[in-house]
C-alpha cells in the first residue's frame, strides 16, 4: 500500500493552524468501500499504514467537532490536538463488522478527549467531577431558554430532561456564572463598583514572628523537595517540565516537539510521566 505524503504532524496543528486546516482539507474523504477495506487490513493484519490512512481521512471531522467547543476560551489548536488523540483511539478500536462509518463510531472518542481537556483547563478549580456534573457542564447553556438565572420550573424541566437532580442544576448554574477571583486586590483601583478580594477580610498577620518563621520553613522545605524531585528526572524530562511549568512564557507542546525532534503527543506523554514521578516524590510520607 502506497503511503500518503503528508507534510505535517497529524497529531497536532502546530503554530500555523490555518496551514494545518488547509492541508487537512486537501485529503480526500474515503468511500464506504475504501474505509471497510482499510479497516479490515488494520483489524485482521495490524496494518499500520491502513490505520494512518483512516486517521488522515477523518481529520477534517475532528476540526469540525473541535470548533463547536470554541466558546470555552481555550486554544483551538489544543482542542484539535486532543480530538486527534480521540480519533486515533477510535481507529484502534474500530471493528469493520460494526457496519457503520468510522466517523460515527469515532465521535464518542473525539468528544471524550476534548471534554476531558476542557474540564482540566477551563478553570483553576475543576467545576465538574461526577457524571451528572459533566452532563450539566456541557449541556446546561444550550438548555437554558433565556439569559439570566433559571426559574424554579425551568430548573425542574432541565433536571428531568438531563436525568439529574434539580439542586445539581442550581449548583452548576452557579459554578458556570462564577469567575476565578484574584486573592489580592489590585493596587490603585478606584472603580466604585470594585468588590474587595478575599485577602481584604483577613486579619493582618504579617508581623507575627512565629508565622513568618513557619512560612519560611514551609517554603524552603517545598523548594528543596521540588529541586530534589527534578534532580531525579532525566535531562529531557526535567527540561520539558521546566519549560512547560516553571518558565514564562510557557513553551507549547509543538515548540518542544520541534526542539527535540519528536511528536507533540510524545512530548505530552513525557510531561505526564514526569509529573507523575514528581507528585509521588512530593507526596507527604
Amino acid at each position: 500500500m502506497e503511503a500518503l505524503p503528508i507534510p505535517f504532524d497529524i497529531s497536532a496543528p502546530g503554530s500555523n493552524l490555518e496551514a494545518y486546516v488547509r492541508a487537512v482539507n486537501t485529503i480526500s474523504v474515503l468511500s464506504a468501500e475504501e474505509e471497510q477495506r482499510l479497516a479490515r487490513r488494520l483489524h485482521e493484519f495490524g496494518d499500520v499504514e491502513a490505520a494512518r490512512r483512516l486517521v488522515l481521512a477523518n481529520l477534517r471531522f475532528v476540526i469540525y467537532i473541535a470548533r463547536s467547543y470554541s466558546g470555552y476560551g481555550l486554544s483551538e489548536a489544543d482542542l484539535i490536538q486532543e480530538g486527534n488523540v480521540g480519533l486515533m483511539k477510535a481507529v484502534k478500536r474500530f471493528n469493520p463488522e460494526y457496519q457503520v462509518r468510522l466517523v460515527s463510531f469515532a465521535v464518542h472518542w473525539i468528544k471524550a478527549e476534548i471534554h476531558e481537556f476542557i474540564l482540566r483547563n477551563w478553570r483553576i478549580v475543576r467545576v465538574a467531577t461526577t457524571k451528572a456534573q459533566r452532563k450539566l457542564f456541557f449541556n446546561l447553556r444550550s438548555k437554558k431558554p433565556r439569559l439570566g438565572w433559571l426559574r424554579a420550573q425551568e430548573v425542574s424541566d432541565i433536571a428531568e430532561a438531563l436525568g439529574v437532580k434539580p439542586e445539581a442544576v442550581r449548583q452548576m448554574e452557579g459554578r458556570l456564572s462564577a469567575q476565578d477571583a484574584s486573592f489580592d486586590m489590585p493596587e490603585g483601583d478606584a472603580d466604585d463598583t470594585f468588590v474587595a478580594s478575599p485577602s481584604q477580610f483577613l486579619t493582618e498577620s504579617g508581623f507575627d514572628p512565629a508565622e513568618i518563621v513557619e512560612q519560611l520553613d514551609t517554603h524552603c522545605d517545598a523548594t528543596t523537595q521540588l529541586h530534589d524531585g527534578l534532580a531525579e528526572l532525566d535531562d529531557r524530562a526535567r527540561a520539558i517540565l521546566t519549560k512547560r511549568w516553571l518558565l514564562e512564557p510557557k513553551a507549547t507542546l509543538q515548540e518542544l516537539a520541534d526542539e527535540y525532534q519528536i511528536s507533540a503527543e510524545r512530548v505530552r506523554q513525557l510531561e505526564q510521566a514526569a509529573l507523575k514521578k514528581l507528585r509521588l516524590r512530593l507526596e507527604p510520607a
